[in-house]
């Protein structure tokens, strides 16, 4: 396989293995995308990645990471996304969006502000709602635990987020279920202290993922894909979610109409030991393939055309999904395609400088 290999997805066809992962802007007002978005997101598709993955987009507004967060939750933003879609699709690229719920790390400040929990005075809100009454850290708020109906709100709120999905012309849902956000918590002992059919074994920590999934399935049209977002591992010394337990839920996932796992690891934790590096979390996404037997995406501190390629050659992943790489030179693609002596289409209008 190369870099460059047109990739398969059940009715999809990706032009290249070439993803840009989804990256908060932290750009909107109520969620609606805007020109930001637009430039942002098309520029991307230009430069001649195969999919687009737009930021984690809230699923209801309690769900956002911050009040800048973009969002899927009411049927304004449609209409607000469409344009973005329609002209990632004319650059010949795939339009996908993550549909995401904050939990205990909603209610935030951008980044550039801090990044610190916010309150209603600030633009925040409260309670925050998670599994169990479990803050991230000493400065946040203590969520709100779940009950039976706030789980229910949830799995509805994923189901409608992606029929407006559908609607504002996306061809792609990735269910977010990583870096430490409310999918995720569920998933991990470490947030999850539940006694109810939601917490306590593999099978019930993995219980409201798997049905959010089950559900979006039955709504995503057959032919278009449907991904899941996951942390590989907590990086905890004892008691997190761990790779085995990542391995045994792939396989679920696989069963339920998942067609790929992106493989991300973290975020759970506050502090956490994490061995950054180069391709740090691609072992993981190769152990998913092979031991699960399902196609995976590779991320995190991908940055080397010989490495994007050595990843997908080596069969460890089968898309490789730039982040900041991709925001430091939104042509990358086309970069590393004449560094690794490959042919790929230039528009038109970008034809005479290449």
């Amino acid at each position: 396989m190369s870099l460059f290999d047109p990739f398969k997805l059940r009715g999809l066809t990706l032009r290249n293995r070439v993803a840009v992962s989804p990256m908060c802007m932290y750009s909107c007002v109520d969620g609606l995308a805007n020109d930001w978005h637009l430039v942002h997101l098309g520029s991307r598709a230009v430069g001649g990645a195969g999919l687009v993955i737009a930021e984690a987009s809230a699923v209801s507004p309690e769900g956002r990471i911050s009040p800048a967060d973009a969002g899927l939750y009411r049927d304004e933003h449609i209409a607000a996304w469409a344009p973005v879609t329609a002209f990632i699709r004319a650059q010949g690229a795939v339009p996908g969006v993550q549909l995401a719920h904050a939990g205990r790390k909603a209610s935030t400040a951008r980044p550039w502000l801090g990044g610190k929990p916010v309150g209603p005075e600030a633009e925040g809100w409260s309670p925050l709602l998670a599994p169990s009454a479990i803050a991230f850290n000493e400065a946040s708020q203590t969520p709100q635990a779940l009950d039976i109906a706030g789980i229910e709100a949830i799995k509805e709120s994923f189901v409608q987020a992606a029929r407006r999905a559908l609607a504002a012309g996306f061809e792609l849902v990735e269910i977010h279920g990583a870096h430490g956000y409310l999918l995720h918590q569920f998933l991990s002992p470490l947030s999850n202290a539940r006694e109810d059919h939601y917490g306590g074994s593999f099978d019930n920590r993995t219980r409201l993922l798997r049905e959010i999934v089950s559900a979006v399935r039955a709504v995503w049209p057959e032919h278009l894909p449907l991904l899941v977002r996951i942390s590989a591992t907590d990086w905890a010394e004892t008691g997190g979610w761990e790779i085995e337990q990542s391995i045994a839920l792939a396989l679920q996932l696989k069963e339920l109409g998942v067609d790929l796992i992106d493989v991300s690891t973290g975020g759970l934790l506050a502090r956490a030991a994490i061995p950054v590096a180069p391709g740090f979390q691609v072992p993981f996404a190769a152990r998913i393939r092979k031991e699960a037997g399902i196609a995976t995406a590779a991320v995190g501190l991908i940055t080397e055309p010989a490495q994007a390629q050595q990843i997908v050659a080596a069969g460890e992943a089968d898309l490789v999904l730039l982040a900041r790489a991709l925001l430091r030179d939104p042509y990358w693609p086309y970069h590393a395609a004449k560094v690794l002596g490959q042919a790929l289409a230039v528009p038109p209008q970008y034809q005479r400088a290449w």
